[in-house]
C-alpha cells in the first residue's frame, strides 16, 4: 500500500537523505586561520528570516514524490532542485561574508561542510534524474544540465562566494591552478592520441585473427591489473637509464621522471578497454550486411571503411569515452612522478593539511570527467540517432 501511496520513490529516497544531511552534517566549518581545525556550525543556525525560504524547496519536492512522475511535475521538480541548490550555494556566500565581518584580507577561513555537499550533490541528482524523465533528447538534456548550475556560476563569477576558503585558495593559486589545468589536459589528450593510433590496430587484428587475439588480450590484462603506483616505478629507470644513454631524449623532456613515463603508463592501462570496444564494435556488424555491401560491388577496404567503421563507430566511441574518463582520474595520481595536473595541488594540500587546497585539485578532476563523458556520450547518441 506504501508503495503505491508513493509514486516516486528516487525522488522520496533523495530528499530524505537531503534533510538528514541537512539536520545531521555540519553545513560550514570557520576556523580562525587556515592551520587550525575549523569549528561546525549548523544549518539550521543559519536559518533566519531571510533564509527560510530554502525550506520551502524541500517541502515541496517531498509532496511531489507522492504525485504521478509526468513531464510537468517532473519540469516543477527540476526547478525545485535547481532553486534549491542556488539557495543553498548562496546562503554559504552570505554566511562566509558575515562570518569574517566582509574583510577581504581576514586570515579567518570559512570552509564547506558535509552537509552542504551532500545536499548540493543531491539536489544535482534530483535534477538529473527529473531531466531524464522529461526528455529522450540527449541536446535537450545537456542544455537542461548545464543550465542548471548556471545560478551558481553566476554567483561565483559575481563574487558572492569570495569569502569562501575554497575560492581564496583559488585566489591565492590562480596562476598554478592555471597551469595544472593545461598540464591536465596535455596528460589527457596525450595519452589518448597514442592510445587509439595504438589500440585501433590491435583491435582489428584481434577481430580478425583469433589467434592474435588471446595473446594480445592476455598481455594487455596483465597490464591492467599492475596498480598504477607501481606501473609508474617500474618505468623510472628503464626510462630514466634511456636518458643517460641518449642525452637528446632527456633534451626533449623524456627521463625517468615527469610527463613520459605518466603518458607510457596511461596509454598502456588504456589499451585494453579501446581494443576490446573495437573488437565488440566490429563483432556487431552482421554478416548479412557485410554480405549485402559484397554484392554492391564494394571490395574488401571498401566494406571496412564504409559499412563496417561506421556501423561499429558508436560502440568505439564508447570505448574512448571510458579511456578518457579513466585517463582523467588516473592522470591526480601522475602527479606523484613530477608530471603535474591537479594531482599536484591535490598532494600538496594533503602534505599540508589544508583541505580547501585538496578540494581545489579534486573538484576540477571530477568536472572535467563529468564534461568529457557527457561529451563522449553525446556523440554517440548523435550516431545512434543518425542511423534511425
Amino acid at each position: 500500500m506504501t508503495r503505491d501511496f508513493v509514486k516516486n520513490r528516487v525522488l522520496l529516497t533523495l530528499v530524505i537523505l537531503i534533510i538528514a544531511a541537512g539536520s545531521g552534517l555540519a553545513f560550514l566549518s570557520h576556523a580562525p586561520n587556515r592551520l587550525v581545525s575549523g569549528e561546525g556550525i549548523s544549518l539550521a543556525s543559519l536559518l533566519d528570516g531571510r533564509s527560510l525560504w530554502l525550506l520551502l524547496p524541500v517541502v515541496l519536492l517531498l509532496l511531489l514524490s507522492f504525485f504521478t512522475p509526468s513531464r510537468r511535475n517532473m519540469i516543477v521538480v527540476m526547478l525545485l532542485a535547481e532553486i534549491l541548490l542556488f539557495g543553498l550555494t548562496a546562503l554559504t556566500g552570505h554566511a562566509a561574508i558575515g562570518l569574517t565581518g566582509g574583510d577581504e584580507d581576514s586570515v579567518a577561513r570559512t570552509s564547506l561542510g558535509g552537509a552542504f555537499w551532500a545536499s548540493a550533490a543531491l539536489s544535482l541528482l534530483i535534477a538529473s534524474d527529473a531531466i531524464s524523465r522529461i526528455t529522450k533528447n540527449p541536446t535537450w538534456r545537456i542544455l537542461l544540465n548545464v543550465q542548471v548550475v548556471i545560478p551558481v556560476i553566476a554567483l561565483i563569477v559575481t563574487g558572492q562566494l569570495s569569502e569562501l576558503s575554497l575560492l581564496k585558495e583559488y585566489d591565492n593559486r590562480s596562476d598554478v591552478f592555471n597551469d595544472a589545468l593545461w598540464q591536465h589536459l596535455g596528460i589527457l589528450f596525450g595519452t589518448l592520441v597514442p592510445a587509439i593510433l595504438l589500440g585501433l590496430p590491435l583491435g582489428i587484428i584481434c577481430h580478425r585473427s583469433a589467434r592474435w587475439q588471446t595473446p594480445i588480450l592476455s598481455v594487455l590484462n596483465i597490464i591492467q591489473t599492475v596498480p598504477s603506483i607501481a606501473l609508474f616505478g617500474l618505468l623510472l629507470a628503464p626510462l630514466a637509464g634511456l636518458a643517460k644513454a641518449l642525452p637528446w631524449l632527456a633534451e626533449h623532456g623524456i627521463s625517468g621522471i615527469g610527463l613520459a613515463p605518466a603518458i607510457i603508463a596511461l596509454v598502456l592501462y588504456s589499451l585494453l578497454p579501446l581494443v576490446r570496444s573495437v573488437i565488440a564494435g566490429l563483432d556487431s556488424v552482421s554478416s548479412g550486411v557485410i554480405e549485402s555491401a559484397r554484392g554492391m560491388g564494394m571490395n574488401r577496404l571498401q566494406v571496412f571503411y564504409k559499412v563496417q567503421i561506421p556501423i561499429a563507430l558508436p560502440v568505439i566511441l564508447t570505448g574512448i569515452r571510458i579511456v578518457a574518463v579513466q585517463t582523467v582520474g588516473m592522470a591526480v595520481v601522475a602527479a606523484l612522478i613530477g608530471a603535474g595536473g591537479f594531482g599536484a595541488i591535490m598532494f600538496q594540500g594533503l602534505l599540508s593539511s589544508a583541505l580547501d587546497l585538496v578540494l581545489l585539485g579534486v573538484i576540477p578532476v571530477v568536472l572535467m570527467a563529468v564534461i568529457v563523458d557527457g561529451i563522449f556520450k553525446f556523440l554517440v547518441s548523435m550516431l545512434e540517432t543518425s542511423r534511425r
